[in-house]
């Protein structure tokens, strides 16, 4: 029984994306590992931008600064 767990931060990840995360993830271990979708379980949390940080620094405070994880200024 795969139990996968996605974090991301909380940026307005919409419903419909959760789903497609959900979906695909899923059908990549039935593809990959020949698990059984029905005994598949995804879990996603979404993290406050205060809450998660990189490079030393909240990611609320890099991004006041302009700074995302594929840019730096």
């Amino acid at each position: 029984m795969p139990f996968i767990k996605i974090e991301v931060t909380r940026e307005g990840v919409t419903r419909e994306q959760k789903q497609r995360l959900i979906a695909g993830v899923t059908e990549l271990m039935t593809e990959v590992l020949d698990k059984d979708p029905s005994l598949t379980h995804v879990i996603i949390q979404e993290i406050d931008l205060d809450d998660w940080g990189y490079a030393g620094e909240q990611v609320s405070v890099l991004r006041e600064r302009g700074i995302t994880a594929n840019k730096k200024s």
